[in-house]
């Protein structure tokens, strides 16, 4: 019933905050501005509307995706179906401003929208308190959930009163926010190093791993809006990045979520941060080549012909090329060095255990040199090898015996 409530009211709503978006109706925006600076880059407000509209509407579809597919394949487990109420109410209620913008403009829907808005906003920090066994860790952080369930029960149900704190006192509930925020994430720290298994733990560092990287981004996103006066003017070409790499960003909470529930046996999240530093280092190492050596060209362009050139991109087209995949391997083999010591030294050890396995004849050496690796790479408590005797050698051995001894008599 909330999946087909969600999916309607989520339908109705594109075409009202689509009108929404391009009579500039939010009152934060002035409308002049906005459309000053769009006409400057060259961008119709029909182009702005839908580019704001499709990019929150689509980040609310992967959401309700990632919730489907955890409540299909979550085996009737309550844990995988509240998550899955999570992923679909958070994503379509509390992160895609729709819903709300229908609720304003149709009073019939407000009740239902506010609904599953405080379903979404509250079942997205219990389940941080909650996840991945469904148990309060430590138990008295309960009592924070029903904090958290108040504060929202006022945002949702009573926005003009004095107990809505966003409204009345804005530095206070920028307090309670942050304090449940940390006492959350402490939850998950104190799980992870007290209570968890094996198997917790790698769920676990999933969604630690994909909530973190969802701040940083956002954040990052967030700060030239604050820093720089070009940027924080709405409508500029900055809005249209800002947009898209706040909402995917944000992406990577239900994501990272969706795989610690259901594939967290097929894939290691070490070898995913390995990556992600690898390719993020590389990302922003190329932009930086590509954009200083366009900056330069065009310099030396300008200088020699009184104009700005295309050659200028191509040449450091050409050079981005050429450098990617070597830059790539001296990034991961430093990032490897740098927070990888011990995989790294593993990885060096067996590749010339390999080398030397090829050349080696004599048994007892290659036994000595296999439990050292073994001790080396894997680092345990104690080593030993046993060989399993070939039965054909034993069935000899007895054959060769009985045959002396029939040579005796």
């Amino acid at each position: 019933m909330v999946l087909v409530l969600t999916i309607g009211l989520f339908s109705a709503s594109i075409p009202a905050y689509y009108d929404y978006l391009v009579s500039f109706s939010d009152p934060d925006l002035a409308p002049a501005t906005v459309r000053a600076n769009l006409e400057a880059i060259g961008i119709s407000v029909d182009f702005y509307a839908t580019y704001l509209l499709w990019v929150s509407a689509a980040s609310a579809m992967v959401w309700m995706a990632v919730s489907v597919v955890v409540f299909w394949r979550g085996s009737g487990r309550w844990m995988a179906l509240f998550t899955s109420l999570t992923l679909i109410t958070s994503g379509t209620f509390t992160v895609y401003d729709g819903p709300a913008v229908l609720a304003e403009q149709y009073s019939a829907v407000w009740l239902p929208v506010q609904l599953l808005g405080f379903i979404g906003s509250v079942s997205l920090v219990l389940l941080f308190f909650l996840f991945p066994d469904g148990r309060f860790v430590p138990r008295w952080t309960r009592w924070i959930a029903v904090l958290w369930a108040a504060h929202e029960t006022a945002y949702y149900f009573f926005p003009g009163s004095f107990l809505n704190t966003y409204r009345s006192l804005p530095l206070l509930n920028f307090v309670t926010i942050a304090t449940i925020a940390c006492i959350a994430a402490g939850s998950q720290l104190y799980r992870y190093r007290r209570v968890s298994g094996p198997t917790e733990r790698q769920q676990t560092k999933w969604v630690v791993f994909g909530t973190v990287v969802a701040m940083l981004g956002a954040v990052g996103f967030a700060i030239p809006l604050y820093t720089s006066p070009m940027f924080a003017q709405y409508g500029s070409s900055y809005t249209f990045a800002f947009e898209a790499g706040v909402f995917g960003s944000l992406l990577l909470l239900p994501l990272s979520i969706g795989v610690a529930i259901l594939g967290y046996r097929l894939w290691d999240v070490d070898i995913i941060i390995n990556r992600a530093l690898v390719y993020s280092t590389l990302t922003v190492t190329l932009g930086l080549i590509f954009f200083g050596g366009v900056t330069l060209l065009q310099e030396v362009f300008r200088t020699i012909t009184g104009g700005e050139s295309q050659l200028a991109i191509v040449a450091s087209t050409l050079v981005i090329v050429a450098l990617a995949e070597p830059l790539r391997r001296r990034v991961h083999a430093f990032i490897d060095r740098r927070f990888y010591r011990r995989k790294y030294d593993a990885r060096k050890t067996l590749e010339a255990f390999s080398t030397e396995l090829r050349d080696e004849t004599d048994l007892g050496a290659l036994s000595e040199d296999l439990v050292g690796v073994v001790r080396e790479t894997m680092q345990p408590a104690h080593v030993s090898l046993w060989l399993h005797p070939d039965p054909a050698l034993k069935d000899m051995k007895r054959a060769a015996i009985r045959e002396s001894g029939r040579d005796e008599e």
